[in-house]
């Protein structure tokens, strides 16, 4: 996925689920999001980057933009670049003067400066196509539009359609693998 055309997309939403944490990526003007599970710190720093909350002594993600400020760098923007095995890979691009400084980074910790500096987020078009699920089957009524996008939810409208194409595509080692995903999600 290394030469996937970038969208650029916005952080929907941060959502607890029976499977953890789950930040959301919606790419602008997409009825799709892409569930991206991280860890309870990794959530609630996301959080307090969006919400601007004040804390009384920076944590780390505040003291990286302080360490950037003093050597007169800053965030440019933010890609989601690839998906491998489960995994989520980003990179956080810099600035400093006329040259451009790109770091790998994990996604939480990306989108945690992002949301701080309110800079622009990418993610690759694969990404969306492979995990991105229609907002449309989150959202569906006002119950869960009012406590937000569902992530366990939406893996499984993800496992589902990617289980359609093993079918159709007659990959039935992978259907398998999917068919045992959705079991232990406890859809059948």
């Amino acid at each position: 996925m290394k030469n996937a055309m970038l969208v650029e997309a916005k952080i929907w939403t941060v959502a607890h689920t029976d499977q953890g944490n789950a930040v959301l990526v919606k790419p602008l003007g997409s009825e799709f999001a892409v569930p991206i599970f991280i860890g309870q710190l990794e959530a609630h720093s996301i959080l307090i980057g969006l919400e601007s909350v004040p804390m009384p002594r920076p944590l780390t993600h505040d003291l990286v933009l302080s360490l950037m400020e003093k050597f007169d760098t800053f965030l440019e923007k933010v890609e989601i670049t690839d998906l491998r095995e489960g995994t989520f890979y980003s990179r956080i691009v810099l600035r400093q003067g006329g040259r451009g400084i790109v770091i790998d980074s994990r996604p939480s910790d990306a989108l945690s400066l992002a949301a701080r500096v309110k800079c622009p987020i990418y993610i690759s078009e694969a990404i969306i196509a492979e995990a991105g699920v229609p907002v449309k089957f989150v959202s569906d009524g006002p119950a869960q539009e009012e406590a937000g996008p569902n992530p366990r939810e939406m893996e499984i409208g993800r496992l589902k359609t990617e289980l359609s194409k093993a079918l159709e595509t007659e990959n039935y080692e992978e259907a398998a693998r999917l068919r045992d995903r959705l079991r232990e999600l406890g859809q059948n």
